[in-house]
């Protein structure tokens, strides 16, 4: 009996002193995040930083990850730029020198001096972009990954959709800045391609400005068939009130930085947002893996999920896989060339669904199109812009988990990438 509890006694303390030194064993990959946490753009950053937070820690609580038998765990680093470029590569240069492989950064005024510095010979990192702007992968850099869609996309589905509506006149009242910039300059292009017409562009700061009421005004007086309006939600869902109470009846077409949701509950209802084209309401896009996540999010995080939240997520977990399939933990350009390895995934697991991506780094993820009418969000619709021929396409639908149509996106702009 005695020579049992000896047996007994002795294995435990193996069993104990194996998990001690594999958890004393265990190594750790940094990833950083600069961002804004506070200020203009403060809800957006922390979106998506929460995104590739919820992704860590459910990476690390599954164990982390294996490479040539070395388990590794993930470590994120975070610290505000408040959209400070300087401040954003102080930060990036910070993490660097703590062995960061990779920076998310979701603002392109910061994301565009990270790509300045991140191939330094011997000092490489890869920037993980969360951007619609094209000018992300333009730029040629060969260390960076962008989790979304080219707005470009959104610019001609929008104008396509609002034509089909029997929309000739739009006036615009976008925000200011690099992006709100681009937005409206390539909407206009194009609109203005199909045979509409611009009656003015008024540009807004969303970030400063608390009373649209002026340039609502100027809008009005040109007799627009709809307005082109976007920013932050709160003050996009502003522009909204405004000019509903000026008695404008019109279409609104509104830009992917404002959520329809978001501006619903702040609006107590989507009546006023009748007759708008904009991004489809996270709600109405549900994959497999969708109610399980956003219960979980919600409950940890104590606010609404995104489309912001999902796409880092899943992003993450695509570093983790593409860093496993490299074989490597602290080779940048090892990792970002392994990155094609760690596609597709699918809606039966993640929250959103990732093809592939490109050879200038934007991941392949569709574009949901939204609409309300009749007082109601419609049946949101999916647009695939990568693939080139009906045989990629049909691909794509075969394997798509959404429980919405899915249809190819033919473009006819240049820079969709």
């Amino acid at each position: 009996m005695k020579s049992l509890k000896w047996i007994i006694y002795c294995c435990s303390v193996m069993l104990v002193v194996t998990l001690w030194a594999g958890a004393g064993n265990t190594k750790e990959i940094v990833i950083g995040y600069t961002g804004p946490l506070s200020g203009p753009g403060a809800e957006y950053g922390q979106d998506v930083l929460n995104g590739v937070d919820m992704a860590v820690k459910d990476l690390n609580a599954a164990g982390g990850i294996t490479v040539k038998g070395q388990r590794y765990t993930f470590r994120l680093e975070k610290l505000d730029d408040r959209l400070d470029p300087t401040q954003a590569v102080n930060n990036a240069r910070r993490f660097r020198a703590n062995g960061s492989i990779a920076v998310w950064s979701p603002v392109f005024n910061c994301i565009a001096p990270l790509l300045k510095i991140n191939e330094e010979k011997g000092n490489e990192f890869i920037v993980m972009a969360n951007s619609a702007t094209p000018k992300v992968t333009a730029l040629g850099n060969k260390l960076v990954v962008d989790v979304v869609f080219p707005f470009t996309v959104e610019t001609q589905t929008f104008a396509d959709q609002a034509w089909e509506r029997g929309w000739r006149k739009i006036a615009m009242i976008v925000t200011l800045g690099a992006y709100g910039d681009e937005w409206r300059q390539s909407f206009k292009g194009y609109w203005e391609k199909i045979g509409g017409t611009i009656t003015i562009d008024k540009p807004a700061n969303y970030y400063t400005e608390t009373d649209f009421s002026s340039q609502v005004t100027s809008a009005l007086a040109t007799k627009p068939d709809a307005m082109l309006i976007g920013g932050p939600s709160g003050p996009t869902a502003l522009v909204i009130e405004q000019a509903r109470s000026m008695g404008f009846k019109g279409g609104l077409i509104i830009i992917d930085q404002a959520k329809v949701d978001d501006m619903a509950r702040m609006l107590k209802g989507i009546t006023i947002m009748e007759n708008s084209i904009g991004m489809a309401a996270i709600g109405n896009v549900v994959l497999p893996a969708s109610a399980a996540f956003e219960k979980r999010y919600t409950a940890a995080y104590k606010r609404m999920n995104t489309w912001e939240a999902v796409q880092n997520y899943t992003a993450m977990t695509a570093l983790a896989r593409a860093i496993i399939a490299a074989g490597k933990v602290d080779d940048a350009v090892a990792v970002r060339a392994a990155f094609p390895k760690a596609f597709p995934m699918l809606g039966d697991k993640y929250p959103v669904e990732y093809y592939g991506i490109s050879d200038v780094g934007r991941l392949y993820y569709p574009v949901p199109l939204g609409m309300v009418q009749n007082g109601k969000f419609s049946s949101p619709t999916m647009y695939i812009w990568w693939t080139k021929t009906q045989k990629e396409f049909d691909q794509v639908k075969k394997t798509a988990k959404y429980n919405v149509p899915v249809t190819m996106f033919k473009a006819k702009i240049d820079n969709v990438r």
